[in-house]
């Protein structure tokens, strides 16, 4: 008899090892750029500035390090160099180079354990129904990440902010023995097929192209900026939201933690239910149209944004951008491997997420240096709306099917 398909074990497992490595540490870092500011009197465009930096330096991550290991090991590593890093944040002493070699420590960790595995892992997984386990896997980002402000607020208040910071630390080690004892890095390893199916797909029957050939093709140049775009206008969001809404009123420093935490608990619930449905209609749907949509509402979340203040509530902007983000950044593997086949997803996709890290680290910054410069957020976020709608007019731009020649 057929042993019965591992797909669902790789997704519980995918669903608990990518909340840990991204949801949790990612989503709450913001949470703690107002005690920086206040404890170690650093300006603005500092605390920002250590991802930005990170980023850059760690570009050749992707295409040389990445492929040299397998998703399991890809993920011990980088949720053990996650650890230290937010175990160095908690030790800080003020000096602002330390901060920054703590944030190259988080991104090349990020790089290795975040996105990239954990869609190799599915796409090799998954065909027919990609898409759904895509969706599946990424609301552990929005669950696990949303979780983050119920344990961080009551730490950082009882504790401070150094204890929160290590607690996040400890946690990235539950990744471990869920990565080693259950992860499959492909069906194929136990004797499986994707899907469960008898055979293999015609996908995996295809060579790999390398990353020369893959930038020698306009769809790829489309999907780069059109995800760089998209995803430096999310970061810019998530960066800068508890300072927006303190600019906007929230001076009193528990009704902004209040707002911020609502904010982050709705955004990520909001983007599991993005997540699950986006997946659904990606299987149905031609993708560039599911893709081109959330794009734009990404966009229409801005405005939302900057007209939160004392007396409203954060909700409606909070479930609109939530829903887009989510979409957002589980469409872009999806579409990847469309375009370009599953078995180039891991050298297409080591390319794009480390400038889409670009994205969301350097576009951040820049609304940090168009608030100072104009001592507040509208013309910055005007500035990052229209970021967005080029992403999503170079997402518009993208051939609707693409055949993969073997």
């Amino acid at each position: 008899m057929r042993n019965a398909f591992y797909g669902k074990w790789v997704i519980a497992a995918a669903f608990l090892t990518f909340g840990i490595s991204v949801g949790l540490p990612y989503y709450n870092m913001p949470f703690f750029y107002d005690y920086y500011q206040s404890t170690f009197h650093w300006p603005l465009r500092w605390i920002t500035m250590g991802f930005p930096i990170a980023a850059l330096c760690t570009l050749w991550v992707g295409p040389l390090v990445v492929p040299r290991f397998s998703p399991k090991m890809l993920i011990l590593i980088g949720t053990g160099m996650t650890a230290l890093a937010f175990f160095g944040l908690s030790q800080m002493s003020g000096s602002i180079w330390v901060y920054f070699a703590l944030w190259f420590l988080y991104t090349f960790g990020y790089i290795l354990s975040g996105p990239i595995p954990h869609q190799i892992i599915i796409s090799q997984w998954y065909r027919k129904n990609r898409g759904m386990a895509m969706g599946i896997v990424y609301v552990g980002v929005g669950l696990v990440g949303a979780g983050g402000p119920s344990l961080i607020k009551p730490l950082t208040a009882h504790y401070g902010f150094r204890t929160a910071l290590m607690a996040i630390a400890a946690v990235m080690f539950v990744a471990w023995p869920v990565a080693l004892f259950v992860h499959k890095n492909k069906p194929g390893d136990i004797g499986q097929f994707p899907d469960g199916d008898d055979e293999p797909t015609e996908d995996q029957k295809v060579e790999p192209q390398s990353i020369r050939a893959l930038m020698r093709q306009a769809p790829f140049w489309l999907l780069l900026v059109g995800s760089f775009c998209s995803i430096g206008s999310i970061g810019a969001i998530n960066q800068h939201m508890k300072l927006v809404f303190r600019d906007q009123g929230f001076t009193n420093q528990a009704l902004l933690n209040d707002a911020w935490g609502d904010a982050t608990f709705w955004i990520l619930i909001s983007s599991t239910l993005g997540r699950l449905l986006v997946g659904k209609l990606a299987d149905v749907f031609p993708m560039k149209y599911v893709m081109t949509v959330t794009y734009f509402v990404v966009a229409a979340s801005i405005p939302m944004l900057l007209s939160v203040t004392p007396g409203t509530k954060p909700h409606l902007f909070a479930v609109v951008f939530g829903f887009a983000m989510g979409a957002d950044y589980m469409l872009i593997p999806l579409m990847a491997a469309k375009q370009f086949g599953v078995n180039s997803l891991s050298r297409a996709m080591a390319v794009i997420l480390p400038m889409d890290t670009i994205g969301q680290t350097w576009i951040p910054l820049g609304v940090a240096l168009l608030r100072e410069h104009f001592g507040s957020y509208g013309t910055a976020m005007s500035v990052v709306l229209g970021v967005a709608v080029v992403g999503a007019t170079a997402v518009m731009l993208l051939p609707k099917e693409r055949r993969i020649q073997a």
